[in-house]
């Protein structure tokens, strides 16, 4: 387990199948996990659901030594911890759960080299009495990494700021040689820089994913007399698990019974409750016996609960990072799932109130400026992806068709003139105020300080009298959100052209923005499944449940979502096609592959199904994505070109012209793999009785690439499916 992937996997993706159970990596994950195995240091920064803890977790596994990870929550220690040694991967943590016994148990296996992952709390890395532990750890066993996870943990610009985190810097002076990996899944510009200089990272390499969560649908419902009703029939309506944040304790209980009344297997979770019952309500949740946890915001950071299907918040989010991680918590399997914001200007009187409760007014002031961006986000009229991912820096054109505003838009209207009077008025105000002070002028206010600065002489002055003041407002948000003007974020919002002003000025851009309509109801697109595929898929369930119910971990441990959806569409009947399944690595097909196939055998022959995984399974149509690629291709591009324009991997194009030649589109493989090579790999592919493709490469030898043997393999699906 210890040795380079050199000596042990001819690749990665070997060794990723064989702990993990996937055929691929996602994001960035490859490149982290090849950087840091060169001793370098890491800032990742990945969305919720994007894989984080597989750039460590896989690093460990192909290093002498242990590797440290630091984590801020016992509960998230427990859950990596209980899905590594499911996947047979030694892993232990150190926290205030264990007793003395335990903990020197523990410490033994350490120092013997029994344990490839260590997951340990700050204070206790930090503690006088660790230290000489971890210094002796390193000499005795070596460390091959410390990763510092939930990393914005160490920037007073963070949403959630721990000052132990502040300490951590002293790995880096006792430590020197020793890489170090820092992650998080939101990280401003401003907080990255923070990272990196309080952990003392040396030239790290930084990788910042898309914050964009594809799979998410983003909506805001009006908190009116309907709001519980539409609520209920949600999440009588799912399959999976819900999340519902409140502000209060007192709303989380009332909203928690009244669920439960109305027959909803709900439990409440807030800093009120004593520790004890918090731990239960939270493993209970995991542990799919209860499907709602009705919680404030003290739930949730580093809870791996992958098939959440719906995150509501009940009360309006007090920051948009805040609801940006909290949201997040849907569909980290990658699954469809819904985020629903219940908006009402009553939330509005609470947060202030919490604000003013702060004794620094500075802190009051950035706290209000936040709260006026999530009244933007929850008012506003545009692609909520391009409101969220802008807050992070990152551009998005909209037209996502994964929230409800562009699901369901309002109505366009041409507003150049206006945004014109608007950005002129900026100018003319010197770039020196903010939004409030703008719309006065533009409207002609005699309040006395646009009368003290001399604005009521502005040639702007007065121009706007035909809007009123939340039609002004309407376009000012939706100026920001387009990115055709910026606002400071330092507490005092003042609003700053930038080029695309001027341009608008110039009248080279013109500007739309929507007009608010009765705000419409909808969901996403509901994916398709067979009848035979909801039954097996729903026995498939209530199988993991007792398989995780009898050794104590949460289900999703056992298969995650996604992988059972696998099963029950593809049904394997033997234990060679269960291995194909994305998810089932070599210890889970060892552990629960039989299990599984009798279960999906029994279910066939009951119903009489002939399962897809006995018939050569057709490929489905081209995705939208894939046919990017093709028209890309068709057009003469090369594969590197292609994911260059298309700011992906090269493995993923691969992936896209695997999936097209499965399809039949009109792609010719004799222009990707030479002839003489498909020759030879068709003959290994027939000759190999194995479902891993590191196999079939061992047998044509290292001149032959994965991407080669991957095409061919597309091609050869198609001519099977044609027959």
């Amino acid at each position: 387990m210890s040795a380079p992937a050199s000596t042990q996997f001819p690749s990665l993706e070997s060794a990723l199948k064989h702990f993990f159970g996937y055929d691929e990596f996602r994001l960035d994950q490859r490149a982290v996990i090849e950087t840091f195995l060169n001793h370098q240091d890491c800032l990742v920064v990945m969305p919720t659901g994007g894989g984080k803890s597989l750039c460590y977790q896989l690093p460990s596994l192909l290093r002498l030594g242990i590797m440290v990870v630091v984590s801020p929550l016992i509960a998230l220690m427990q859950d990596q911890v209980d899905a590594l040694r499911n996947n047979g991967i030694a892993a232990t943590f150190l926290n205030s759960s264990l007793n003395l016994a335990d903990v020197r148990e523990r410490e033994r296996q350490l120092l013997a080299g029994e344990i490839k992952l260590l997951y340990v709390a700050p204070e206790r890395l930090l503690s006088e009495g660790f230290w000489p532990f971890l210094s002796r750890l390193h000499q005795q066993v070596g460390i091959s990494g410390f990763a510092i996870d939930e990393a914005h943990c160490v920037s007073e610009w963070g949403h959630d700021f721990r000052p132990e985190y502040r300490q951590l810097h002293q790995l880096r002076t006792s430590f020197p040689q020793v890489p170090m990996m820092a992650l998080t899944a939101t990280a401003t510009t401003r907080v990255r820089e923070d990272i990196c200089q309080q952990l003392a990272l040396q030239t790290p390499a930084t990788f910042v994913a898309s914050f964009n969560r594809p799979n998410l649908y983003y909506e805001v419902l009006p908190k009116d007399r309907q709001a519980y009703a539409h609520l209920l029939r949600h999440i009588k309506a799912l399959t999976g698990a819900a999340i519902v944040y409140c502000l209060s304790r007192k709303h989380v209980e009332e909203l928690a019974s009244r669920l439960q009344q109305d027959g909803v297997a709900a439990l409440p979770y807030h800093a009120g409750l004593s520790d004890d019952t918090r731990s239960e309500h939270q493993n209970r949740f995991i542990r799919d016996d209860v499907q709602v946890m009705v919680a404030t915001i003290a739930f949730g950071m580093g809870i791996n609960k992958p098939d959440v299907r719906l995150v509501a918040h009940y009360d309006l989010p007090r920051t948009l990072e805040s609801y940006y991680q909290e949201s997040g918590r849907a569909g980290r399997d990658g699954e469809p799932a819904h985020c629903t914001v219940y908006f009402g200007y009553g939330d509005v009187s609470l947060i202030n109130y919490i604000i003013e409760q702060k004794a620094d007014e500075q802190e009051q002031q950035i706290a209000r400026q936040q709260l006026r961006q999530v009244l933007d986000y929850a008012e506003s009229t545009v692609c909520r992806r391009q409101i969220q991912l802008s807050y992070f820096g990152e551009m998005f054109p909209g037209q996502c068709d994964r929230c409800d505003n562009c699901r369901y838009p309002k109505p366009l209207e041409d507003w150049t003139i206006e945004a014109q009077k608007f950005l002129s008025c900026v100018a003319r105000c010197r770039e020196r105020f903010g939004m409030v002070h703008i719309i006065d002028v533009l409207r002609g206010s005699q309040k006395k300080r646009i009368l003290e600065l001399q604005h009521d002489q502005l040639s702007t002055y007065g121009i706007g009298k035909d809007r009123s003041t939340e039609e002004w407002k309407l376009l000012g948000r939706s100026l920001l959100h387009q990115g055709l003007v910026e606002e400071t974020t330092d507490g005092f919002p003042v609003l700053k052209l930038n080029g695309a002003s001027w341009q608008v000025l110039r009248k080279q851009l013109v500007v739309q923005i929507a007009i608010p309509d009765t705000l419409k109801g909808g969901s996403e697109d509901s994916v398709e499944t067979s009848a035979e595929a909801a039954g097996l898929l729903a026995q498939l369930r209530s199988l993991r449940k007792r398989l995780a119910d009898a050794q104590g971990i949460p289900p999703y441990i056992v298969f995650t979502e996604s992988t059972l959806r696998q099963m029950a569409q593809r049904m394997p009947r033997s234990l060679t096609q269960f291995s194909r399944i994305s998810g089932v690595g070599s210890r889970k097909l060892e552990q629960y592959g039989q299990d599984f196939v009798t279960a999906i055998n029994a279910y066939c022959v009951e119903h009489g199904v002939q399962s897809p995984a006995a018939q050569p399974q057709r490929a489905s149509a081209p995705t939208s994505t894939q046919t990017q690629t093709l028209e890309l291709y068709q057009a003469g591009h090369s594969l590197d070109e292609i994911a260059r324009l298309r700011n992906l991997r090269h493995s993923t194009i691969v992936g896209h012209l695997v999936a097209l030649l499965a399809t039949g589109a009109p792609v010719n493989l004799d222009d990707l793999v030479p002839t003489d090579r498909q020759v030879a790999i068709r003959q290994a592919l027939e000759t190999v009785d194995s479902p891993y493709l590191n196999a079939v490469r061992d047998h044509l030898g290292d001149t032959y690439s994965y991407d080669e043997i991957r095409l061919v393999q597309g091609a050869l699906r198609h001519l099977s499916d044609a027959s």
